[in-house]
Formats: C-alpha cells, sequence, structure tokens
C-alpha cells in the first residue's frame, strides 16, 4: 500500500492503542509538511528561498495530495509575486492537513475512529490502530537506516528529515537515546540525497518546519513557566 509521507508521519505520531496524537502540534506541522514534500517529489511545487511556486496543478492521482494541490495553487494565485512564503502556508494549512491525513488513514482501514466525551460534555476523538502493517514497514525502514546504518532511499530521508526538522526523535526511536537518533537524523538531513531542485525544496522546507517547530516550542515553555 502507497502512502503519503504525511500519512507515515500520522502513523508515528498517533499512539496505537489509545488513538492519542503524541507530541500532536510538532507533528501537526510536520504532517503539513509531509505533503508540500509530496508534492515537490512529485514535481508539482517548487520552494526556494522560503517561497513556493506551484510548476503543475496536474492532479497527482492520490486524493490526499490532490486536495493540498488545489487549495495550495488557489492560495498561491492570490498572493503577489514572491509573497507566498512555506511558512504562512504551513501556519494556514496545518491543523486542515492533520484532519484531512487523518481521514485518509480511516478511509483506507489503518485507523479506526472513536468518538468519547470528557466529563460527559466534551466530545473528543480518538484514532487507535486497526491495521498495523504499514506502520511496521516503516518502523522496519527507519530502524535499517538509523540502528543498522544502511543508506536510506529517497523518501525515507525525507521523512527522516521532517522528523528531525519537526524534533520528533522520539516518535520514531522511543527507546533510543535522543542524542544519538538526533545526531543520526542529522547525518542524513544535511546529506545530498535528493538532486536539484527536490532537494533544494526539501531544504527550504526543513527550515521552514524548524523555525515554526522552534518558536512553538519557545511559547509553550513560556506558558508554563508563567
Amino acid at each position: 500500500m502507497h502512502v503519503t509521507l504525511a500519512e507515515e508521519l500520522m502513523l508515528l505520531s498517533l499512539d496505537d492503542e489509545s488513538g492519542v496524537a503524541k507530541d500532536g502540534t510538532s507533528a501537526g506541522w510536520a504532517v503539513a509538511g509531509g505533503l508540500l514534500a509530496d508534492l515537490a517529489l512529485a514535481g508539482r511545487v517548487t520552494l526556494e528561498e522560503g517561497r513556493l511556486g506551484v510548476t503543475d496543478p496536474t492532479p497527482t492521482g492520490d486524493p490526499l495530495l490532490d486536495e493540498r494541490l488545489e487549495r495550495l495553487t488557489e492560495w498561491v494565485g492570490r498572493k503577489a509575486p514572491g509573497k507566498a512564503k512555506a511558512a504562512d502556508w504551513l501556519t494556514r494549512d496545518h491543523a486542515t492537513a492533520v484532519r484531512a491525513t487523518v481521514q485518509r488513514l480511516c478511509e483506507r482501514g489503518l485507523v479506526v475512529e472513536e468518538r468519547h466525551r470528557v466529563l460527559g460534555l466534551f466530545p473528543v476523538r480518538r484514532y487507535p490502530e486497526a491495521d498495523g502493517s504499514v506502520e511496521r514497514e516503516l518502523r522496519g525502514r527507519l530502524a535499517a537506516v538509523i540502528r543498522h546504518h544502511e543508506a536510506p532511499d529517497m523518501r525515507t530521508a525525507t521523512l527522516i528529515a521532517l522528523l528531525h526538522a519537526a524534533r520528533l526523535h522520539a516518535l520514531a526511536f522511543p527507546d533510543l537515546p535522543r542524542a544519538r537518533v538526533e545526531l543520526r537524523f542529522a547525518e542524513i538531513s544535511a546529506g545530498d540525497w535528493a538532486g536539484e531542485p527536490v532537494g533544494q525544496a526539501i531544504r527550504n522546507m526543513r527550515v521552514a518546519i524548524a523555525a515554526i517547530t522552534a518558536v512553538t516550542v519557545a511559547t509553550a515553555a513560556t506558558a508554563a513557566v508563567s
């Protein structure tokens, strides 16, 4: 089963049993970035010096990516030249991207939606695992690269770059020392594993996600101290 980078990131984020999203805010930025990364890999968008461009609005054939491509094409079209910034799009789209990605996982039968009420009043939704085959394959690929130092393919390297940018090292390897995982993620993220202009797009996106995540983490820490 072919799944998008966003779906892979979402599967890593969702707790298999409870269906609760771990590191939900940072994972949301990564999911939105994953959709952009897949569109870049498909030759549909470019990202240069933090600015987004749509080079080919033709549908990819994947419903999740095509919905984002349509929205992105409309958004970029309303912007003045050079004003369509990746950080602005990620900020605008990340919540919607997460909902769309989770819905797609439900449609595929990989997770199931459960609805509850907290204190009998407040509705909440959880998405526990229904079919773990895709996530097992995903974690196997990551383990081969991180634990056994195998060379990653382009998609796995892109996924690792997104995880590293959003500081989601523990989602992929909760049982390994963070410093070890972070060092290997950084090494892969800095590697020349994608040709231009795709490589440039991924690097720019990684910078945008890292910047947004840093601000989010700092804001949350300030609020906790206050």
